[in-house]
């Protein structure tokens, strides 16, 4: 999870993220019609073939390893679902969404079983309350910083986010929602909103379908890591030990966000080649 070399270090998941949509992105044109056409001709009859679903079994067993062996619940869960939105995106067929939710459903109730760090995270997230004193104690005082900070919050300073440990870091939307209210926290949303929006009208107007496919997916990773921090401090969710991009303190994080909005902003200059327009006739 830690690379450390002296006094520096960084997470390299961090850059994997990038590196995997760079490659899912590459593999995914090049395999296009064979992962959208999902039949097999024998003699005069159409079977189905069940090769297009090889590589999203591959990338539900990587996650699954990924989270066994790291125990990092939040980095198996993006590269899955980012996979299935590139895959959804580059295919255009809802099969696949439908066996990656079946395989997210089973992988979910294997980890809750057999890994400790995901039966702990549901158990805190149904009950929190219940380990108030424990493992639940940052959620806990989370709710209590959201409820403090009502609608307009307590104002910048006046609040106690640092009754939450780690809230510079996985918590810090509950401090924000402490000291600027609602109003606050949905500015948050809303901006997020924005990028992905951004990201995504940069990915319909590029001019070749890596370009198209690589925006989408790191429009996807942005949304979606987003998401699934907010969703898990508010617990819509369990906690995934995602950090919030461009809030949460991290080094790490900071720099590959902005390598992702670099890449946008390039991919954005594209448009696509348009045909002369012809020249007005002289009467």
């Amino acid at each position: 999870l830690w690379i450390r070399v002296g006094s520096l270090s960084f997470q390299p998941v961090e850059v994997a993220k990038l590196a995997l949509a760079i490659f899912f992105a590459s593999y995914l044109v090049e395999k296009r019609e064979l992962l959208a056409i999902a039949t097999v001709r024998r003699g005069d009859h159409l079977f189905p073939d069940l090769r297009p679903f090889g590589p999203l079994v591959v990338a539900w067993g990587l996650a699954m390893v990924i989270m066994a062996a790291e125990r990092d619940v939040g980095f198996s869960l993006l590269i899955f679902v980012l996979f299935m939105s590139m895959l959804w995106v580059a295919t255009g067929r809802a099969l696949y969404l439908v066996v990656g939710a079946v395989l997210f459903g089973l992988g979910a109730v294997v980890a809750a079983h057999f890994l400790p760090q995901v039966h702990e995270r549901i158990a805190v997230w149904l009950d929190p309350w219940k380990y108030a004193n424990t493992t639940g104690y940052q959620i806990v005082q989370a709710q209590y910083a959201l409820g403090t900070g009502s609608v307009a919050g307590t104002g910048i300073g006046l609040g106690h986010p640092n009754a939450i440990p780690i809230v510079t870091s996985d918590f810090i939307f509950a401090g924000i929602g402490e000291e600027l209210g609602l109003a606050g926290t949905v500015t948050i949303v809303v901006a997020f909103l924005a990028l992905v929006g951004s990201g995504l009208r940069a990915a319909m107007q590029a001019r070749s379908d890596y370009a198209k496919l690589l925006a989408t997916g790191l429009s996807a990773i942005l949304g979606f890591e987003s998401f699934f921090i907010m969703a898990g401090v508010t617990r819509l969710l369990p906690l995934s030990g995602l950090a919030l991009p461009f809030v949460a303190y991290g080094g790490s994080s900071l720099l590959a966000n902005y390598v992702l909005i670099a890449i946008l902003m390039r991919i954005s200059t594209e448009r696509p080649v348009s045909a002369p327009t012809p020249p007005k006739l002289r009467r």
